[in-house]
Protein backbone atom coordinates (compact mmCIF):
# COMPACT_ATOMS: atom_id res chain seq x y z
CA UNK A 1 0.00 0.00 0.00
CA UNK A 2 1.55 3.37 -1.00
CA UNK A 3 2.36 5.82 1.77
CA UNK A 4 0.96 9.33 2.04
CA UNK A 5 4.20 10.71 0.64
CA UNK A 6 3.97 8.45 -2.41
CA UNK A 7 0.38 9.54 -3.03
CA UNK A 8 1.32 13.23 -2.70
CA UNK A 9 4.12 12.71 -5.22
CA UNK A 10 1.77 10.97 -7.65
CA UNK A 11 -0.81 13.75 -7.38
CA UNK A 12 1.87 16.40 -7.98
CA UNK A 13 3.21 14.45 -10.97
CA UNK A 14 -0.21 14.08 -12.58
CA UNK A 15 -0.96 17.76 -12.01
CA UNK A 16 2.29 18.69 -13.76
CA UNK A 17 1.39 16.42 -16.67
CA UNK A 18 -2.08 17.95 -16.83
CA UNK A 19 -0.57 21.43 -17.17
CA UNK A 20 1.60 20.22 -20.06
CA UNK A 21 -1.27 18.53 -21.93
CA UNK A 22 -3.48 21.60 -21.42
CA UNK A 23 -0.76 23.85 -22.83
CA UNK A 24 -0.24 21.51 -25.80
CA UNK A 25 -3.98 21.52 -26.46
CA UNK A 26 -4.03 25.32 -26.56
CA UNK A 27 -1.01 25.45 -28.87
CA UNK A 28 -2.58 22.88 -31.21
CA UNK A 29 -5.83 24.88 -31.25
CA UNK A 30 -3.96 28.04 -32.23
CA UNK A 31 -2.02 26.24 -34.98
CA UNK A 32 -5.15 24.47 -36.20
CA UNK A 33 -6.80 27.73 -37.28
CA UNK A 34 -3.91 28.64 -39.56
CA UNK A 35 -3.42 25.08 -40.83
CA UNK A 36 -7.13 24.64 -41.59
CA UNK A 37 -7.24 27.95 -43.45
CA UNK A 38 -4.20 26.95 -45.53
CA UNK A 39 -5.65 23.51 -46.36
CA UNK A 40 -9.02 24.93 -47.35
CA UNK A 41 -7.37 27.63 -49.48
CA UNK A 42 -5.35 24.99 -51.39
CA UNK A 43 -8.31 22.75 -52.20
CA UNK A 44 -9.91 24.88 -54.97
CA UNK A 45 -6.59 25.22 -56.81
CA UNK A 46 -5.85 21.50 -56.66
CA UNK A 47 -9.40 20.62 -57.72
CA UNK A 48 -9.33 23.13 -60.58
CA UNK A 49 -5.98 21.76 -61.71
CA UNK A 50 -7.58 18.31 -61.99
CA UNK A 51 -10.44 19.75 -64.06
CA UNK A 52 -8.04 21.54 -66.42
CA UNK A 53 -5.98 18.38 -66.83
CA UNK A 54 -9.12 16.40 -67.61
CA UNK A 55 -10.14 18.88 -70.32
CA UNK A 56 -6.68 19.00 -71.90
CA UNK A 57 -6.08 15.25 -71.60
CA UNK A 58 -9.31 14.54 -73.48
CA UNK A 59 -7.61 15.78 -76.66
CA UNK A 60 -4.60 13.45 -76.40
CA UNK A 61 -6.28 10.32 -75.04
CA UNK A 62 -5.06 7.31 -76.98
CA UNK A 63 -2.52 9.27 -79.03
CA UNK A 64 1.02 8.02 -79.44
CA UNK A 65 2.48 11.39 -78.39
CA UNK A 66 0.64 11.47 -75.06
CA UNK A 67 3.03 12.31 -72.17
CA UNK A 68 4.28 9.41 -70.06
CA UNK A 69 2.97 11.07 -66.91
CA UNK A 70 -0.52 10.72 -68.39
CA UNK A 71 -0.30 7.53 -70.44
CA UNK A 72 1.97 5.67 -68.04
CA UNK A 73 4.71 3.23 -68.86
CA UNK A 74 2.36 0.53 -70.11
CA UNK A 75 2.99 -1.56 -67.03
CA UNK A 76 2.10 -1.58 -63.34
CA UNK A 77 4.75 -3.96 -62.09
CA UNK A 78 6.43 -1.48 -59.72
CA UNK A 79 4.54 0.77 -57.33
CA UNK A 80 5.87 3.73 -55.36
CA UNK A 81 3.99 4.55 -52.16
CA UNK A 82 4.52 8.13 -50.95
CA UNK A 83 3.52 8.01 -47.27
CA UNK A 84 3.05 11.45 -45.71
CA UNK A 85 2.88 11.57 -41.92
CA UNK A 86 3.92 13.92 -39.11
CA UNK A 87 7.36 14.46 -37.63
CA UNK A 88 6.08 14.13 -34.06
CA UNK A 89 3.64 12.00 -32.12
CA UNK A 90 1.13 12.77 -29.36
CA UNK A 91 -1.65 13.11 -31.94
CA UNK A 92 -3.74 10.01 -31.36
CA UNK A 93 -4.16 7.58 -34.23
CA UNK A 94 -3.29 10.14 -36.92
CA UNK A 95 0.08 8.66 -37.95
CA UNK A 96 -0.87 5.02 -37.42
CA UNK A 97 -4.03 5.29 -39.55
CA UNK A 98 -2.07 6.57 -42.56
CA UNK A 99 0.67 3.97 -42.07
CA UNK A 100 -1.95 1.23 -41.72
CA UNK A 101 -3.57 2.21 -45.03
CA UNK A 102 -0.18 2.21 -46.76
CA UNK A 103 0.74 -1.11 -45.14
CA UNK A 104 -2.46 -2.77 -46.31
CA UNK A 105 -1.90 -1.45 -49.83
CA UNK A 106 1.69 -2.69 -49.85
CA UNK A 107 0.70 -6.15 -48.62
CA UNK A 108 -2.06 -6.39 -51.25
CA UNK A 109 0.34 -5.36 -54.03
CA UNK A 110 3.01 -7.84 -52.93
CA UNK A 111 0.37 -10.56 -52.79
CA UNK A 112 -0.38 -9.80 -56.45
CA UNK A 113 3.30 -10.13 -57.35
CA UNK A 114 4.03 -6.40 -57.63
CA UNK A 115 7.25 -4.68 -56.56
CA UNK A 116 6.69 -2.10 -53.81
CA UNK A 117 8.89 0.88 -53.03
CA UNK A 118 8.14 3.37 -50.25
CA UNK A 119 9.07 7.05 -49.96
CA UNK A 120 8.40 8.31 -46.43
CA UNK A 121 7.65 12.00 -45.89
CA UNK A 122 7.72 12.46 -42.13
CA UNK A 123 9.65 10.52 -39.51
CA UNK A 124 6.67 8.87 -37.81
CA UNK A 125 5.61 7.04 -40.95
CA UNK A 126 9.17 5.79 -41.36
CA UNK A 127 9.25 4.55 -37.76
CA UNK A 128 5.96 2.69 -38.21
CA UNK A 129 6.81 1.07 -41.56
CA UNK A 130 10.50 0.24 -41.24
CA UNK A 131 9.86 -2.81 -39.05
CA UNK A 132 7.97 -4.59 -41.81
CA UNK A 133 9.19 -2.83 -44.98
CA UNK A 134 12.75 -1.83 -44.17
CA UNK A 135 14.08 -3.11 -47.50
CA UNK A 136 11.31 -1.39 -49.49
CA UNK A 137 11.88 2.11 -48.04
CA UNK A 138 14.07 3.99 -50.51
CA UNK A 139 14.24 7.38 -48.77
CA UNK A 140 13.06 9.40 -45.80
CA UNK A 141 12.21 13.08 -46.32
CA UNK A 142 12.15 14.92 -42.98
CA UNK A 143 10.27 18.19 -42.55
CA UNK A 144 11.45 18.79 -38.98
CA UNK A 145 13.24 22.05 -39.82
CA UNK A 146 10.34 23.48 -41.86
CA UNK A 147 8.34 26.02 -39.86
CA UNK A 148 5.55 26.34 -42.40
CA UNK A 149 4.78 24.02 -45.32
CA UNK A 150 4.90 25.78 -48.69
CA UNK A 151 5.21 25.04 -52.39
CA UNK A 152 9.02 24.86 -52.21
CA UNK A 153 8.90 21.79 -49.95
CA UNK A 154 6.28 20.11 -52.13
CA UNK A 155 8.24 20.91 -55.29
CA UNK A 156 11.40 19.33 -53.87
CA UNK A 157 9.52 16.13 -53.10
CA UNK A 158 7.86 16.28 -56.53
CA UNK A 159 11.24 16.55 -58.23
CA UNK A 160 12.47 13.46 -56.37
CA UNK A 161 9.41 11.52 -57.51
CA UNK A 162 9.69 12.72 -61.12
CA UNK A 163 13.40 11.92 -61.19
CA UNK A 164 12.69 8.36 -60.05
CA UNK A 165 9.95 8.04 -62.68
CA UNK A 166 12.19 9.27 -65.48
CA UNK A 167 14.82 6.72 -64.45
CA UNK A 168 12.22 3.96 -64.71
CA UNK A 169 12.29 3.18 -60.97
CA UNK A 170 8.49 2.72 -60.78
CA UNK A 171 5.36 2.59 -62.90
CA UNK A 172 2.63 3.84 -60.55
CA UNK A 173 2.88 6.36 -57.69
CA UNK A 174 0.26 6.62 -54.95
CA UNK A 175 0.09 9.37 -52.34
CA UNK A 176 -1.04 8.57 -48.79
CA UNK A 177 -2.20 11.29 -46.39
CA UNK A 178 -5.07 12.25 -44.08
CA UNK A 179 -7.78 14.53 -45.44
CA UNK A 180 -8.99 17.01 -42.84
CA UNK A 181 -12.72 16.89 -42.13
CA UNK A 182 -12.99 18.18 -38.56
CA UNK A 183 -11.17 18.19 -35.24
CA UNK A 184 -12.43 14.67 -34.50
CA UNK A 185 -12.36 13.26 -38.04
CA UNK A 186 -9.34 12.88 -40.31
CA UNK A 187 -9.85 10.56 -43.27
CA UNK A 188 -6.84 8.45 -44.41
CA UNK A 189 -6.68 8.81 -48.19
CA UNK A 190 -4.83 7.11 -51.04
CA UNK A 191 -4.52 9.13 -54.27
CA UNK A 192 -2.78 8.01 -57.45
CA UNK A 193 -0.70 10.84 -58.91
CA UNK A 194 1.38 9.00 -61.55
CA UNK A 195 0.05 8.28 -64.08
CA UNK A 196 -2.40 11.12 -63.55
CA UNK A 197 -5.99 10.04 -62.99
CA UNK A 198 -8.30 12.21 -65.11
CA UNK A 199 -12.08 12.27 -65.10
CA UNK A 200 -14.44 12.97 -67.96
CA UNK A 201 -14.08 16.37 -69.60
CA UNK A 202 -16.08 19.21 -68.05
CA UNK A 203 -19.50 19.78 -69.56
CA UNK A 204 -21.66 22.91 -69.67
CA UNK A 205 -25.42 23.06 -70.35
CA UNK A 206 -25.47 19.33 -70.93
CA UNK A 207 -23.03 19.52 -73.87
CA UNK A 208 -19.35 18.72 -74.02
CA UNK A 209 -17.19 21.85 -74.03
CA UNK A 210 -14.73 22.10 -76.94
CA UNK A 211 -11.47 23.98 -76.44
CA UNK A 212 -8.79 25.08 -78.87
CA UNK A 213 -5.27 25.19 -77.46
CA UNK A 214 -2.14 27.03 -78.51
CA UNK A 215 0.33 25.36 -78.28
CA UNK A 216 -1.21 21.92 -78.66
CA UNK A 217 -2.47 19.75 -75.85
CA UNK A 218 0.66 17.58 -75.63
CA UNK A 219 2.91 20.63 -75.13
CA UNK A 220 0.62 22.04 -72.45
CA UNK A 221 0.50 18.73 -70.62
CA UNK A 222 4.30 18.48 -70.62
CA UNK A 223 4.29 21.55 -68.38
CA UNK A 224 1.09 20.94 -66.41
CA UNK A 225 1.61 17.31 -65.44
CA UNK A 226 4.89 17.80 -63.50
CA UNK A 227 3.37 20.85 -61.81
CA UNK A 228 0.27 18.82 -60.93
CA UNK A 229 2.43 16.30 -59.06
CA UNK A 230 3.85 19.07 -56.86
CA UNK A 231 0.41 20.64 -56.40
CA UNK A 232 -1.15 17.38 -55.25
CA UNK A 233 1.77 16.78 -52.85
CA UNK A 234 1.40 20.32 -51.49
CA UNK A 235 -2.34 19.81 -50.97
CA UNK A 236 -1.64 16.50 -49.17
CA UNK A 237 0.97 18.10 -46.89
CA UNK A 238 -1.35 20.97 -45.98
CA UNK A 239 -4.20 18.54 -45.30
CA UNK A 240 -1.81 16.54 -43.12
CA UNK A 241 -0.79 19.57 -41.05
CA UNK A 242 -4.43 20.48 -40.39
CA UNK A 243 -5.28 16.85 -39.59
CA UNK A 244 -2.29 16.53 -37.26
CA UNK A 245 -3.24 19.65 -35.30
CA UNK A 246 -6.87 18.53 -35.08
CA UNK A 247 -5.86 15.06 -33.89
CA UNK A 248 -3.36 16.51 -31.41
CA UNK A 249 -5.94 18.93 -30.03
CA UNK A 250 -8.41 16.09 -29.52
CA UNK A 251 -5.77 13.78 -28.00
CA UNK A 252 -4.50 16.42 -25.58
CA UNK A 253 -8.05 17.28 -24.54
CA UNK A 254 -8.66 13.61 -23.72
CA UNK A 255 -5.34 13.42 -21.87
CA UNK A 256 -6.19 16.53 -19.82
CA UNK A 257 -9.57 15.11 -18.81
CA UNK A 258 -8.03 11.73 -17.95
CA UNK A 259 -5.43 13.48 -15.81
CA UNK A 260 -8.22 15.29 -13.96
CA UNK A 261 -9.93 11.98 -13.25
CA UNK A 262 -6.66 10.47 -11.98
CA UNK A 263 -6.13 13.47 -9.69
CA UNK A 264 -9.60 12.98 -8.22
CA UNK A 265 -8.97 9.26 -7.73
CA UNK A 266 -5.59 9.76 -6.07
CA UNK A 267 -6.92 12.61 -3.89
CA UNK A 268 -9.77 10.43 -2.65
CA UNK A 269 -7.34 7.59 -1.97
CA UNK A 270 -4.99 10.00 -0.16
CA UNK A 271 -7.80 11.31 2.05
CA UNK A 272 -9.01 7.81 2.90
CA UNK A 273 -5.49 6.64 3.75
CA UNK A 274 -4.86 9.72 5.90
CA UNK A 275 -8.17 9.28 7.72
CA UNK A 276 -7.40 5.61 8.34
CA UNK A 277 -4.02 6.52 9.83
CA UNK A 278 -5.60 9.17 12.09
CA UNK A 279 -8.26 6.71 13.22
CA UNK A 280 -5.62 4.08 13.96
CA UNK A 281 -3.60 6.54 16.05
CA UNK A 282 -6.69 7.58 18.02
CA UNK A 283 -7.56 3.94 18.72
CA UNK A 284 -4.01 3.31 19.96
CA UNK A 285 -4.13 6.39 22.23
CA UNK A 286 -7.54 5.44 23.66
CA UNK A 287 -6.45 1.81 24.17
CA UNK A 288 -3.34 2.95 25.97
CA UNK A 289 -5.30 5.31 28.20
CA UNK A 290 -7.74 2.55 29.13
CA UNK A 291 -4.89 0.19 29.92
CA UNK A 292 -3.55 2.64 32.48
Amino acid sequence: MPSLKDLRNRIASVKATQKITKAMQMVAAAKLRRAQAAAEAARPYAERMSVVLSNVAAGVAGRADAPRLLAGTGSDATHLLIVCTAERGLCGAFNSSIARLARDQAIALQRDGKIVKILCVGKKGYDLLRRQFKDQIIELVELRSVRQIGFNEAEQIGRKVLSLYQKGEFDVATLFYAKFRSVIQQLPTAQQIIPAEVTAAEEADGAKVIYEYEPDEAAILEDLLPRNVSIQILSALLENVASEMGAKMSAMDNATRNAGEMIKKYTLRYNRTRQAMITKELIEIISGAEAL
